[in-house]
């Protein structure tokens, strides 16, 4: 009887090296980088970049985009940047471990990007707000938008129908591997996140996937979602 162990191991024993690992977390912005972008990333050298890349792209967890003669790798699908978020939680899971606190784990927990949506306590409250205010129901691994959360949305500008051809899901839950609760994934989650950027209510850092709430962002959040940060 065929068995999907042999597969789990080798999806497995790809995420479980830790250069890899690290590329893989990198993309979780849903950003494509370069070969040497991500090898400073995973501290190692551009030949063992360029291998792990290969294995990464083989078996379809990254796809490789040219532009002239470079490469730039991002997350294949969300469906991978998923796996890593609850391979995430299921890590921090456990006995706590003794660890100085960062400045970047701070603002990786205050607000970041989980491949095109938004995670942390800002996703977090988010989501919280706008099923407080009926525009959001989540029920385990579903999600709806409500009449007038599609209403809401659309009056502040937010794509809800592009691509209308994708596959993904509309609306689902995507539990937080900080928070330990759910934030509002799918194509509804991307909608706010770009309307987010674009109306300069968040804002990228240089380097990594936390993002920056402006005062602008702060005031939106609260008034406009309700979301209590």
């Amino acid at each position: 009887m065929p068995t999907i162990a042999p597969l789990l191991a080798e999806v497995a024993q790809l995420v479980a090296d830790p250069g890899r690992a690290n590329m893989l977390s990198m993309l979780m912005d849903g950003r494509a980088l370069s070969a040497s972008e991500l090898a400073i990333v995973a501290g190692v050298t551009p030949q063992t970049t360029s291998s792990h890349l290969a294995k990464l792209v083989r078996r379809e967890l990254l796809t490789v985009e040219r532009r002239g003669p470079r490469r730039f790798y991002r997350l294949a699908t969300p469906l991978v940047a998923q796996m890593l978020e609850v391979m995430m939680t299921v890590a921090v899971t456990g006995p706590p471990r003794f660890e100085l606190p960062s400045r970047i784990d701070a603002e990786m927990r205050r607000a970041r990007t989980c491949y095109d949506h938004l995670a942390g306590e800002l996703g977090v409250a988010l989501t919280d707000g706008m099923i407080e205010r009926g525009y959001l129901a989540l029920d385990g691994d579903a999600g709806t938008l409500t009449g007038e959360g599609s209403q809401f949305l659309c009056g502040l500008g937010a794509d809800l129908n592009s691509p209308a051809h994708s596959r993904r899901a509309f609306c689902r839950p995507c539990l937080d591997w900080s928070e330990r609760r759910p934030h509002l994934a799918g194509r509804v989650g991307a909608s706010i996140a770009r309307l987010a950027f674009d109306r300069d209510w968040i804002r990228r850092r240089p380097q990594g996937r936390s993002v920056e709430i402006t005062d602008n962002g702060i005031a939106a959040f609260r008034d406009l979602f309700g979301a209590r940060i």
